[in-house]
């Protein structure tokens, strides 16, 4: 409980300060004034020390789960929660873990409820987590809820690496594009500038401008890496600038195939959050709630949430969802099926299914697709150059 520092009034006349324990401010005045003594302030002490103590840092997808799994297996063994923590603050791999660790036992001692004490660090395990295991505790299954939450953030984990997989190649790709244009630049065609000066006609316009562009990035070779930087710090603020972000993400929508797969990538953990947080007991507006939280699309974002205001105000799940124009129809049917048959559950987790389904073809539609367009795009780098060192060569045959 917390520790309340006060200054009182002893017989109208002494003033003393002294430190209590009580569970809210109003029972910190209570205790006071049954030790007859007339408060005059109130504050709740604040141990500094233990106070940067408590300070966690954000934890990884894959040190949340390495705490879960952990946690999960101790609890099903049934060692209690504080000497699970206590031994995991000894014996985990992780700093984060074990300094996580301690600051959980060390409130879970002090009579908090584990969820109480997840809820006071949101940036650490996320509302997700954090409701679930609210809903767990209160059902008496705590350690299912891990589970569900294990298998949660591991599929998570999977479809995040299937799409960064996805995406890698091509980025791959253009970056060593842009390395090999501007050694090219840099060190080919200057070397071949006198001899191309020898020739009477003029030079074709492709090779002019990469003898250019070539003594630029010779002479100011220094703007490479500062062009490098300013356009990986641009790329980054656009990405976290909103009103930018609101932009790109619309756009992406509208590019075949890969909107399709972050259509799909986000609906999928969507509903594997929706699914698992019903079969835990949390009614359904705050599964919504929890849900739109994984949705990472700004447009997808801002018209989940208003399918969740049309849920509170009566309208069915499949409705609400069918207004946004932006869910895919199976998944509606499927949601709509669910609400009348009284299966809710059970179609939420066969939708999930079909998503993941659609989602690894969506993959592999791009992993295929993506490699005969690197093959275009480096197949036209190499002919550009080509043709930029050989037609003054081909000039000087025909004369």
């Amino acid at each position: 409980m917390p520790i309340y520092s006060y200054t009182a009034l002893k017989q109208g006349k002494e003033l003393i300060r002294g430190e209590i324990t009580a569970s809210n401010l109003k029972d910190a005045r209570d205790v006071i004034r049954k030790m007859g003594l007339v408060p005059t302030q109130i504050n709740e002490y604040v141990d500094l020390k233990a106070k940067k103590a408590a300070q966690l840092s954000s934890l990884s997808l894959s040190e949340k789960i390495d705490f879960i799994s952990t946690l999960q297996i101790l609890l099903t063994s049934g060692i209690p929660a504080v000497e699970s923590l206590m031994f995991m603050e000894q014996e985990a791999a992780k700093k984060k873990i074990r300094d996580m660790s301690k600051v959980l036992k060390t409130q879970i001692m002090g009579g908090s409820t584990f969820a109480d004490t997840m809820a006071r660090y949101p940036q650490v395990f996320g509302y997700i987590f954090i409701g679930l295991v609210k809903a767990g505790e209160e059902s008496g299954e705590l350690e299912k809820t891990l589970d569900r939450t294990k298998g949660l953030l591991e599929k998570q984990a999977n479809i995040k690496g299937k799409v960064i997989g996805t995406l890698m190649y091509p980025m791959f790709v253009v970056v060593m594009a842009f390395f090999i244009i501007i050694i090219m630049l840099t060190f080919v065609f200057p070397a071949f500038k006198d001899m191309f000066a020898q020739q009477e006609k003029a030079l074709p316009l492709i090779t002019s401008v990469m003898i250019t562009a070539g003594d630029y990035l010779k002479t100011y070779w220094y703007t490479i890496p500062i062009f490098v930087v300013a356009f990986i710090v641009f790329c980054f603020m656009m990405v976290n600038w909103q009103p930018a972000r609101n932009i790109l993400d619309k756009i992406v929508l509208k590019v075949p195939l890969l909107n399709n797969l972050i259509l799909y990538s986000n609906f999928s953990n969507f509903l594997s959050v929706m699914s698992v947080t019903y079969d835990a007991g949390i009614p359904v507006v705050d599964c919504l709630h929890l849900a739109v939280i994984t949705l990472t699309n700004s447009v997808l974002k801002n018209k989940m949430s208003a399918a969740i205001v049309k849920v509170q105000q009566g309208l069915q799940v499949s409705q609400a969802f069918k207004a946004t124009n932006i869910v895919p129809r199976m998944l509606l049917f499927m949601v709509a099926t669910g609400e009348q048959s009284g299966r809710l559950g059970e179609m939420l987790e066969k939708g999930v299914n079909f998503l993941d389904k659609t989602l690894d073809a969506i993959i592999d539609t791009l992993t295929k697709m993506i490699e005969p367009i690197m093959l275009i795009v480096i197949g036209s780098i190499v002919l550009v150059m080509a043709l930029a060192l050989y037609l003054p060569l081909f000039q000087s045959y025909m004369q």
